[in-house]
């Protein structure tokens, strides 16, 4: 008698990141997928085409529906959230971020489940704390906006948990994550994204002007990491399942948005132009200036593959995903 299928959960499946993860789980055997998502969005459609799964749950319905089908479930990748630094509504992030991620947290708990879920550098805030993942800092941090403020709050509660917990959970921190599938994030969209679309439209990249005297236009620095790694190191943790905890997921080396643009020009091989605009007020003050991922907790529970660099990440976006106009 065969035993009963095992699923794994992919929610925010029909994003960025979720949806690239989709891909990367079909290309390494596992079809057996149960997709969640706001799926009415009509410009999130295309990041799922090719993808194999077995259901497509609406998010507000899908504890409803786990609850009636009772599906036998082997992993859990909770990438679903309100990611919009934009958005002051606090309510909103509570909700989706908080409250939803409690209730995954409660049910991979009672049934068993390996969990990852997304946590966000948007943690840090300035960063007057460092970048360090060290659980006993997390409670001091000070995020700038209420996406990272909801992000901090869940990773707090999540360490509260000392009894009450998945086999193996892993909150990932990501950093400035790019990489394709990422069309309809609007505003939110990655720097390389925007840039391409300038390129094309008007030749010249606009970059935001530094507000801040210790910092040239330009030279604002962040951690980039391209997707691709991401997805890497989600697969890892769902095989290998170290020591569960809070892990950032950057590269550990922080890059000008200079560097970046200059990258994006050279993936389409034109010489760069770039113009500096003020930064708008709404978000003058909450802009971080500086991420830098300390990476050595994952290295130390056993991650040892490199990163792409800057270069050959934007380089292998821009090439084979932006110009070709594919999806991943």
């Amino acid at each position: 008698m065969s035993s009963p299928k095992e699923y794994i959960v992919v929610t925010g499946a029909a994003g960025f990141i979720g949806s690239c993860l989709a891909g990367y789980l079909n290309q390494n055997g596992y079809r057996n997928l149960i997709l969640v998502d706001e799926f009415s969005r009509i410009d999130k459609t295309p990041n799922l085409e090719d993808k194999a799964f077995d259901y497509k749950i609406e998010r507000e319905e899908f504890f409803e529906w786990l609850f009636s089908e009772k599906p036998r479930i082997s992993m859990f990748f909770h990438i679903g959230a309100r990611t919009d630094t934009t958005e002051f509504n606090y309510a909103i992030h509570q909700h989706l971020n908080v409250e939803y991620s409690q209730k995954v947290w409660n049910y991979c708990t009672l049934h068993h489940i390996p969990l990852v879920y997304a946590s966000s550098a948007a943690t840090y805030g300035n960063g007057e704390a460092g970048y360090d993942d060290d659980h006993a800092g997390i409670s001091l941090l000070k995020p700038l906006n209420p996406y990272g403020v909801s992000k901090n709050e869940f990773d707090k509660w999540a360490l509260q948990q000392k009894d009450h917990h998945p086999p193996f959970w892993a909150g990932l921190k990501f950093f400035n994550v790019y990489g394709p599938n990422e069309s309809h994030k609007g505003r939110m969209a990655s720097v390389i994204f925007h840039s391409f679309n300038q390129i094309g439209k008007e030749g010249e990249v606009k970059l935001f002007r530094s507000h801040r005297p210790d910092y040239k236009d330009g030279q604002q620095l962040r951690d980039f990491v391209y997707v691709k790694d991401v997805l890497k190191v989600c697969f890892w943790l769902m095989k290998n399942q170290p020591a569960s905890g809070i892990y950032n997921l950057g590269t550990g080396k922080a890059r000008s948005f200079e560097d970046l643009v200059k990258a994006t020009y050279a993936g389409l091989d034109k010489p760069a132009h770039i113009v500096y605009i003020d930064m708008p007020e709404d978000i003058r003050d909450k802009y971080q200036y500086f991420t830098e991922a300390n990476m050595q907790k994952l290295r130390n529970a056993g991650y040892t593959d490199e990163f792409y660099s800057l270069e050959a990440g934007v380089d292998d976006y821009v090439r084979n995903y932006l110009a070709r106009k594919e999806y991943y």
